[in-house]
């Protein structure tokens, strides 16, 4: 048996795939918790209950979705032209990090000046932070795979050194958290009362923007031509290069937002458990969307809805809630592999 390119692979050769995956995820979920000795049907039931059953559980999934929807698109548009960035964790923090500097004092701005600026500001420093493996990657052929991944333990270090000193709130009672931002620094909330914050829109606007970039500018059509074939991009006379270095500042900025978005709209203060991995997984809601920006929304969704509905199925079935981990997982290399047959069909030699 091997592999056989598929040239142009029909609509539905497309979109079944995808579709099979996500049932052979639920598939494995509800095996899963029938070896936990719980009933799937009513632990599945459960899952979308806790998600999206109610007011609060449906808001609650969208405000987990929002860091989720810039990491995603931050991985998908640097995958998109074949830069690996493992490190949007990094970046994510390095954007919270400046959001605080600015937002706890350091200047004394009204809200509709403060809050872009700290936005623009959390972009820079995830950008410069994703520009330095690129220029690495483009002048001396150094794995990013390698240097995005590191930069990500050494600046979490670097946060808990800050925590531990420069950025320690003095009223924190020891605790290794930034002092609380402004409330000219802090996004409004959406609803009243509930926890979801401006920071979806701005997710949301934030998927639009890259989905016009990849479609409808030059710049989109080259980051697609160099991830395709850099030197077929080359001899074409695109600079890959360039195209790479305004990949990694727009997809680092992405990242750089998730950062303000947790920091502004959610916490208020900087403490080095802000990301429960929003990095990493990012990198899921990217495969799961197979890189398309509109398509991470809906990946981030998905993605928020397992890990909050197994939070309330858990206390509700009692099915431990790691079955949420198994089902990402699970998402992941099921979706690898309708990648696979999108692209390629088996033949008997």
């Amino acid at each position: 048996m091997r592999l056989e390119p598929i040239a142009s692979p029909s609509a539905a050769r497309r979109i079944m795939p995808p579709v099979l995956a996500i049932l052979a995820t639920v598939l494995v979920a509800s095996l899963l918790a029938m070896v936990a000795g719980g009933n799937p049907f009513a632990v599945l039931g459960l899952i979308l209950k806790g998600a999206f059953g109610s007011k609060f559980a449906l808001l609650e999934t969208l405000n987990s979705a929002t860091p989720l929807i810039f990491t995603g698109l931050a991985i998908a548009v640097a995958f998109r032209a074949k830069l690996w960035n493992i490190g949007a964790e990094a970046q994510l923090y390095a954007g919270a990090v400046l959001t605080v500097v600015l937002g706890t004092g350091a200047l004394g701005l009204p809200a509709y000046l403060l809050l872009p600026l700290c936005a623009v500001a959390a972009m820079l420093a995830g950008a410069m932070l994703l520009l330095g493996p690129a220029l690495l990657k483009t002048r001396l052929g150094v794995d990013e795979v390698v240097t995005t991944l590191l930069f990500n333990f050494i600046f979490l270090l670097f946060v808990s050194y800050l925590l531990e000193g420069p950025l320690k709130d003095p009223m924190g009672m020891g605790w290794p958290k930034s002092a609380r931002l402004l409330p000219e620094a802090r996004l409004p909330r959406i609803v009243e009362g509930l926890r979801l914050h401006w920071g979806f829109a701005l997710a949301l606007i934030a998927a639009l923007v890259i989905w016009v970039i990849n479609t409808r500018t030059t710049l989109g059509y080259e980051m697609r031509a160099v991830g395709q074939n850099a030197q077929a991009a080359a001899f074409a006379g695109i600079p890959v290069t360039r195209v790479i270095l305004k990949t990694a500042l727009l997809s680092g900025g992405l990242a750089g937002l998730a950062g303000f978005s947790e920091v502004s709209g959610l916490k208020g203060s900087l403490t080095s458990d802000l990301s429960p991995g929003f990095g990493y997984t990012g990198i899921v809601v990217a495969m799961l969307a197979l890189l398309h920006p509109l398509g991470v929304v809906l990946a981030a969704l998905f993605v928020a809805a397992i890990f909050v509905g197994a939070d309330s199925m858990s206390r509700a079935a009692g099915v431990p809630s790691y079955l949420a981990d198994i089902m990402l997982a699970s998402a992941l290399l099921f979706m690898v592999l309708a990648i696979l047959l999108t692209k390629f069909r088996l033949r008997r030699d």
